[in-house]
């Protein structure tokens, strides 16, 4: 077990009592979500039958479509596509825009650059992977203003007869910017619809689900999707991800993950139902459990001059905590000490790696018990100027607040800092 000096167990307890307001409004968030997932499971009446696996083809298994539904209830959508085929996040997202893109339309992301993994999906026009460019269809992005924010005349001046979807990264990805609230999304799809009405908004929601008391499609997205290893798998789905939105969008996705005319009707759970509706019933509360770890990381880390993304106190939208280094010595210190508070794989070193679908090295911290469960606590950085620290999850707040002490602790046992 690492020893803490003295200093730093001071310094704990004065950041305990700093956010004790900021955690108050995150447990209410988390009691109110957790109260809506329940109505949703009563809604259903979820039973254990629908909890029996299937085999071969997956026909007619009501826990299948009652987990589909319950999500549509409890994200406030017409339908949704909830499976453990979904290989990731990307993968996900991937589907989705798949689904609803055809040669000869475009793609307009309006919050810049999308996060790394996507940028293969896009692809290059004649890439000859299967990317969305390499089957014709178009790409623009609009960068945000010096602000962060949606930069309206660009948007207005780029939206054209092509554009038939509009895309929204939630969470900040590897920027500096803040991620954006449901309420800012809501006026960005009011503002895209009065431009161009027919055209379809989609939300990447990753990291963003039950932070905030509303999600996306409760304000007029028309798609969106995200992974089941992080927020709304609770910990304890093992793999999967959903889509969620309007019935027509939903369903174009499901023909897309297997084939058109069989969509969402098939699907072998193979034991892992269970686990997606106790995951999904887990979620608010270990979303809570680590939204109030990601702020105790923000204000140690200002006590000690450091640049954080949010500030300790402002509102939180997803579960990620940036904090920006002065080296890549300072940000590998960083990222190796999250992995000693790990209970999973606590010994293991990690360093910089190519890791595939990103285009710098990167650093991943991740002792989970799923493998790249962000919900879990973990971190990761590209490993490139400035060197910013990306740091997110903990099934508990204990443990996540470990892993921020055990992180400062291992830079000032290297010399790199002193309290």
């Amino acid at each position: 077990m690492m020893q803490f000096t003295t200093e730093l167990m001071q310094l704990d307890e004065k950041v305990e009592e700093k956010i004790v307001a900021q955690v108050r409004s995150i447990e209410h968030i988390a009691e109110r979500n957790q109260w809506k997932v329940i109505q949703a499971f009563q809604e259903h009446r979820v039973s254990d039958y629908h909890f029996a696996g299937s085999t071969g083809y997956g026909y007619n298994d009501r826990g299948r479509e009652v987990l589909d539904e319950v999500y549509a209830a409890v994200f406030g959508a017409e339908a949704a596509l909830v499976r453990p085929h979904f290989v990731s996040g990307t993968h996900t997202i991937g589907t989705a825009l798949f689904a609803v893109l055809r040669p000869g339309d475009e793609l307009l992301y309006i919050t810049g650059t999308p996060y790394d993994t996507l940028h293969k999906v896009i692809g290059q026009t004649g890439d000859g992977k299967g990317s969305l460019r390499d089957w014709g269809v178009l790409y623009n992005e609009v960068e945000l203003t010096d602000a962060d924010e949606i930069d309206w005349d660009a948007v207005r001046s780029s939206i054209s007869e092509q554009t038939k979807v509009v895309g929204i990264q939630r969470s900040r990805g590897y920027g500096w910017r803040a991620s954006f609230a449901v309420e800012q999304i809501a006026e960005m799809v009011r503002q895209v619809k009065e431009i161009k009405p027919d055209v379809i908004v989609f939300v990447d929601n990753c990291y963003g689900e039950f932070t905030e008391l509303h999600e996306p499609t409760e304000v007029g997205v028309d798609i969106m999707a995200g992974s089941l290893i992080k927020n709304p798998g609770g910990g304890i789905a093992e793999t999967g991800g959903y889509i969620a939105g309007k019935r027509q969008y939903v369903e174009a996705a499901a023909s897309r993950l297997t084939a058109p005319g069989i969509g969402g009707e098939v699907g072998a759970m193979l034991g892992m139902t269970r686990s997606m509706y106790q995951g999904l019933f887990l979620a608010p509360s270990i979303v809570g459990q680590a939204v109030r770890g990601s702020v105790f990381a923000a204000a140690l880390f200002e006590e000690l001059s450091f640049e954080t993304s949010p500030h300790w106190s402002s509102p939180r939208t997803d579960l990620i905590q940036a904090i920006r280094f002065h080296s890549a010595e300072h940000l590998i210190a960083f990222v190796q000490g999250v992995q000693k508070a790990s209970a999973v794989d606590a010994h293991v070193v990690p360093e910089p790696w190519d890791m595939p679908g990103y285009e710098h090295p990167v650093i991943m911290a991740a002792g989970t018990f799923i493998q790249g469960g962000s919900l879990e606590l973990s971190a990761d950085a590209p490993i490139r100027k400035p060197y910013t620290a990306y740091m997110q999850g903990g099934l508990t707040y204990a443990h996540a607040k470990l892993g921020a002490i055990t992180a400062l602790q291992t830079m000032i046992d290297r010399g790199l800092l002193q309290l």
